[in-house]
């Protein structure tokens, strides 16, 4: 029976858009948009802040000189601050506070600098969760079955308890490749209601408002 969820943060809880960071930059033209998609968010500078191994500061100096400079201000920004306005996935906070309610352990599992604790506190719903895996920390991320492994070790986890859920399909395979039932969420939570249901879970009522794990 399904005793825990293993959750993603980018695009499950939270969404995460490099287009709409752009947007909020006031980012208009299409070259300068894609320079800085790839130098910044599509860069493996981006995953070695995942991995620990750079900070924003230091990624700022290595991204700087690859740009013109009426760019520079932006890429402070776009670095710094996306998390500035955290836009909840629709649906996502109510259906974890109805698996709390049911009894599931939660924990996130998410690659992230080692910023994140700076803005954890402001994405919906974290007080429901029971711990937190962020690779910057442990010098190891998604997809790498290292990690996922570090996750049932730190939480002391079945992995055939588990459910694991992200967006991105390199990362589902990856927590499968150490025997962790997995979904890939696309946005859909009836359809992740579902599958939690399939491992036996009977989740509470839709109306979960002034529960004590809400934010």
């Amino acid at each position: 029976m399904l005793t825990t969820i293993l959750c993603d943060m980018g695009n499950v809880l939270i969404r995460y858009e490099p287009e709409t960071f752009l947007d909020r930059c006031g980012i208009v033209n299409p070259q300068d948009r894609s320079l800085l998609l790839q130098e910044i968010y599509y860069s493996p500078l981006w995953r070695e802040m995942d991995l620990g191994q750079l900070d924003e500061l230091e990624m700022e100096e290595l991204v700087l000189p690859h740009l013109p400079e009426k760019l520079h201000p932006a890429v402070h920004r776009l670095i710094f601050h996306w998390e500035e306005q955290l836009l909840p996935v629709p649906g996502i906070t109510t259906l974890l506070e109805r698996c709390k309610a049911a009894g599931l352990q939660l924990y996130l599992v998410s690659n992230a600098s080692r910023r994140h604790p700076s803005y954890w506190p402001r994405v919906p719903g974290n007080t429901l969760f029971d711990g937190l895996l962020v690779s910057a920390f442990h010098r190891c991320s998604k997809p790498s079955p290292e990690f996922f492994r570090l996750a049932l070790e730190k939480f002391h986890l079945a992995p055939e308890k588990c459910l694991f859920v992200d967006d991105l399909a390199e990362n589902v395979q990856g927590a499968k490749a150490v025997g962790i039932p997995s979904f890939q969420f696309s946005g859909d939570t009836e359809a992740l209601r579902r599958q939690i249901e399939a491992g036996g879970v009977i989740l509470p009522p839709n109306s979960m408002q002034g529960f004590s794990g809400s934010r």
